[in-house]
C-alpha cells in the first residue's frame, strides 16, 4: 500500500518524523536571527487584517525555509532510493502539506478581521455610534479579499491532491498486478485490486487531507485560544481558572475521542467481514454465469444469510455508536457557550471580542474532535487496509491475518 508509491525503505517514515522534528525546532530556534540576517523583521507581533497577513516578513520567511527543507529532503531520497513516484510521493506530499497550511493561515486571517469588524457593527448599533458606512464597507472588501484567495487556494490543492491520489492508486494497482500469481487464491482477489485500491485511495483523499488540516489548525489556533483565555477568568461551578477556554477545547475533544473510539470498537472488524461475505456471495453468481452447477439456490441462501447476519450486527453497532456520537455533536454545539456564560453576564468582553473566541474554540475543538468526526470513514479505510494486508501476507510468504484465517475456516 505504501511501499508502492514512497520510497521503499523501512527508514523512510523514521526520517519523515525525525525531519519534521529537526525542522521545526530549528525554526523555533533559529527563525528571528535567521531572519535579522536575511533583513526580515520578525518582531512584528499585532496581527494584520486583510491581504497583509500573507505578506509580512515573518511568513516571507517562512516560505523560503520551508521550500528549502522540502527540497533537502527530497533531494536526499532521490539520490538513495529513486523510483518513478517521487516527484508525487515525495515533492507532492509537500506541496499538499503547504497549501494546507496556507488555508488554515485564511481561517486564521479570518478569525483577526472579525473582531475589528464586529466591534465596528456593536458600535455602528449604538446611540453613539461614530463608525462610517466607508468604514464597514472596507472590512467587507477585506473579507472579500482573504474568501478569493481561500477559494483559489482549495480549488487548486483539491484538484492537485485528486491527481495524487490516482497516482497512488496506479501505484498499488501496478505493484499487485505484477503479484497476481501469489495473491489470486486469496478471497476476492480481483476485487481487492479493482475495488479496494480504488477505495483506499478515495478514503485517504479525504481523511488524509481532514487529517494534516487537522493538525496544521492546531498549530494555528492553540496560541490564539492560549492568548484570547485571558480574557475568560471564570468557569460555571469551577470559578476562577487558569486559561479556561485552552484547558476546556482539549479536555472535552479527548473525552468525545475516547467516548466513541469505545463506543465504535466493534466496527472495523464488522465492516471487515461485511466486504468478504458480500465477495463470496458475489463471487458464487459469478462462477454461476459459466456454470450451471454452481450458484445452486441452497449454497446462495447460505452465503446470503451471512451476508443478513452481518448487516444486521451492523445496523445495531452503529444504532447505539449513532447515538452516542449525535449526543456528543450536539452537546458540543452549546459547550463553549456554557463555559462563556458567567463572562458574558459580567460583561467584560466585546461583541467582536466573543465571535473571536467562538471562533478560536471552535477551531481547536474540531481539530482534536478529528477522531469523533471521521470515525465511520476510519472504519472504512481500517477495513480495506485489512482486505489490502492480505496480499501483503500472501506477497511476502506469510501467514494470513487472523480475521482471514477465521473467514476461511466459517
Amino acid at each position: 500500500m505504501f511501499k508502492s508509491f514512497f520510497p521503499d525503505s523501512r527508514w523512510f517514515w523514521l526520517s519523515v518524523v525525525a525531519w519534521a522534528a529537526l525542522c521545526i525546532f530549528a525554526w523555533y530556534s533559529f527563525s528571528t536571527p535567521l531572519g535579522a540576517m536575511l533583513g526580515l523583521d520578525l518582531t512584528h507581533k499585532e496581527p494584520v487584517i486583510g491581504l497583509g497577513h500573507f505578506f509580512t516578513d515573518s511568513f516571507k520567511l517562512f516560505y523560503l525555509y520551508y521550500t528549502a527543507s522540502i527540497a533537502l529532503f527530497a533531494i536526499f531520497w532521490f539520490r538513495y532510493k529513486p523510483n518513478r513516484w517521487l516527484w508525487w510521493s515525495i515533492v507532492g506530499s509537500g506541496f499538499i502539506l503547504f497549501s494546507t497550511y496556507f488555508s488554515v493561515q485564511v481561517a486564521v486571517a479570518i478569525n483577526n478581521w472579525r473582531r475589528p469588524f464586529f466591534d465596528a457593527v456593536q458600535n455602528a448599533l449604538s446611540s453613539e455610534s461614530t463608525v462610517t458606512s466607508s468604514q464597514l464597507y472596507k472590512f467587507l472588501i477585506q473579507f472579500a479579499e482573504i474568501a478569493f484567495v481561500y477559494i483559489f487556494v482549495y480549488v487548486i490543492t483539491r484538484f492537485f491532491v485528486s491527481h495524487f491520489i490516482f497516482r497512488w492508486r496506479t501505484a498499488m494497482n501496478d505493484y499487485y498486478t505484477s503479484k497476481w500469481k501469489e495473491v489470486r487464491h486469496i478471497e476476492g482477489a480481483s476485487q481487492r485490486i479493482q475495488e479496494d485500491t480504488m477505495r483506499f485511495s478515495t478514503i485517504m483523499e479525504s481523511l488524509g487531507v481532514s487529517m494534516v488540516e487537522a493538525v496544521m489548525t492546531l498549530f494555528a489556533f492553540l496560541p490564539v485560544l492560549w492568548e484570547l483565555s485571558k480574557y475568560v477568568t471564570e468557569l460555571p461551578l469551577l470559578g476562577e481558572v487558569p486559561s479556561p477556554l485552552f484547558y476546556s477545547a482539549i479536555v472535552w475533544s479527548i473525552f468525545g475521542t475516547i467516548l466513541l473510539a469505545l463506543v465504535g470498537i466493534k466496527l472495523p472488524g464488522l465492516e471487515f467481514k461485511n466486504q468478504r461475505v458480500e465477495a463470496a456471495y458475489r463471487k458464487e453468481l459469478v462462477y454461476g454465469e459459466d456454470d450451471e452447477n454452481r450458484a445452486q439456490p441452497a449454497s446462495l441462501m447460505t452465503l446470503f444469510a451471512n451476508v443478513r447476519k452481518n448487516y444486521f450486527k451492523l445496523y445495531f453497532h452503529y444504532m447505539y455508536f449513532n447515538v452516542a456520537r449525535s449526543m456528543y455533536l450536539q452537546a458540543d454545539n452549546i459547550f463553549v457557550y456554557i463555559l462563556l456564560v458567567p463572562t458574558i453576564v459580567a460583561g467584560t468582553i466585546t461583541f467582536g471580542l466573543l465571535q473571536q473566541i467562538l471562533t478560536a474554540f471552535s477551531q481547536v475543538s474540531n481539530s482534536f474532535q478529528y477522531l469523533v468526526n471521521s470515525w465511520t470513514t476510519i472504519v472504512e479505510l481500517l477495513s480495506v487496509h485489512k482486505r489490502l494486508k492480505s496480499f501483503e501476507s500472501a506477497i511476502n510468504d506469510e501467514p494470513l491475518p487472523e480475521i482471514d484465517q477465521e473467514m476461511r475456516t466459517s
